[in-house]
């Protein structure tokens, strides 16, 4: 008789443990549309401060780093002081950044601390306009999301605005 009640006191805790198996090994997904709207918003401060002119603000989004990372043109920069170098470089003058828009964003996260975001942009500019689509990976480091690595590609004939 004993023997059949530890048996049966073993079932029932297997039994138990099976069922709660799932929910001791549930990966926490994230609220997506709350990192959407965080990363959204982000993006949109950042366009912000380009179109203000203010390149040192549109770098406060990425991650103040040796290992950040931007790709574009087939090459791949690494750090944010290079990064900003290259900014400045390429874009001298209010009236050379132009006037940039973010279009199209597909924010995806990666877990609680990531996120893949993809999107167009585009660059209101004389005589020259321009427009592509880029890639960012976003990490949250101290309770703010940061660009960690950004791939950007221009289009040959950007999309007209007509």
């Amino acid at each position: 008789m004993k023997r059949h009640l530890g048996v049966a006191i073993l079932c029932l805790l297997l039994i138990g443990l099976l069922c709660s198996w799932p929910r001791l090994h549930a990966v926490e997904r994230p609220d997506e549309d709350s990192v959407a709207t965080e990363i959204k918003e982000l993006l949109t401060e950042q366009v912000g401060r380009w179109n203000a002119g203010d390149i040192g603000g549109f770098m406060e989004y990425y991650w103040k780093s040796d290992d950040l990372t931007f790709s574009s043109g087939g090459t791949t920069r690494r750090g944010w002081d290079e990064t900003l170098r290259r900014y400045q470089q390429r874009y001298p003058t209010p009236e050379r950044m132009g006037h940039t828009t973010f279009s199209e964003l597909e924010v995806r996260p990666l877990g609680d601390t990531a996120a893949l975001v993809l999107g167009r942009w585009q660059l209101e500019r004389e005589p020259d306009p321009i427009g592509g689509n880029f890639t960012l990976v976003l990490e949250k480091q101290d309770g703010r999301w940061v660009i960690i690595h950004d791939h950007t590609s221009q289009l040959e004939q950007p999309a007209s605005s007509d």
